[in-house]
């Protein structure tokens, strides 16, 4: 059982490693590589996914891409049921395998007898699953499938701080146009209380009747209306600035 302090510093490794790479995918290659020595296995591929699609995102190991395809094709094989079932897959050895119609065989084809697949903690909605690939039958071990564990952990948490970053980004431009739209709503409710001599709640409401009869969203009329009567476009607001 890897105890408090421990896990602290695997997490602090992940981070150093993270900032040192230039993206999450070269994060994501340097670890299945690591990954890879640990076991002595012949290839890897490190499964996401994403939207209901299936992608290998990384791989190393010559065969690694075509066994992802095969799976991905047939919808079936050691690595989608590990993403699936959040459980370990271990197969020992491919010529006793019966699961998953043709891969076995098509995986002995190319060499490979043993695979084991490892889920990714699905911290996020984006799940996936690291599987190794190994020419020689009973390759990997109870210790193997321990120490192996602890790369999908780091991928998912890899994993999980990109999709925060992403997430964080996309919530700052949905932000940005929300402030944008209510600018130019409260630019028109002024314009409007002018013209009128009424009050914004009452400026707001032949607004938003004039954008249900016209069928057109609120923020276009008011854009309308601003440059109608200006003679020019609302001002946009600044973009959204970290603070320092």
């Amino acid at each position: 059982m890897v105890n408090r302090h421990e896990g602290s510093r695997h997490r602090l490794d992940m981070v150093d490693r993270l900032l040192e790479m230039a993206s999450l995918q070269e994060f994501l290659q340097h670890l299945i590589d690591d990954a890879v020595s640990a076991a002595g296995a012949d290839g890897c591929g490190l499964t996401l996914q994403r939207r209901h699609r299936h992608l290998t995102v990384v791989s190393t190991g010559g065969v690694a891409d075509k066994l992802d395809e095969k799976q991905y094709g047939q919808d079936a094989g050691p690595c989608l049921q590990a993403l699936r079932t959040g459980q370990v897959v271990l197969v020992p050895d491919m010529l006793e395998e019966t699961r998953w119609g043709p891969f076995p065989a098509y995986a002995t084809s190319l060499g490979i007898r043993a695979t084991l697949s490892l889920p990714i903690p699905a911290r996020t909605h984006t799940v996936g699953a690291l599987t190794f690939y190994a020419a020689a039958p009973g390759t990997f071990t109870d210790h193997d499938q321990r120490e192996l564990g602890q790369f999908a952990a780091q991928a998912g948490g890899g994993i999980a701080l990109a999709q925060r970053l992403a997430d964080a980004e996309e919530f700052t431009r949905d932000l940005q146009t929300a402030m944008q739209s209510r600018s130019v709503i409260d630019q028109a409710i002024g314009a409007v209380m002018r013209q009128q001599h009424c009050s914004a709640d009452q400026a707001f409401d032949l607004l938003r009747e004039l954008s249900q009869q016209t069928n057109t969203r609120l923020r276009d009329v008011c854009t309308h209306l601003i440059t109608d009567i200006g003679g020019q476009p609302p001002k946009a607001q600044p973009p959204l600035r970290p603070r320092p």
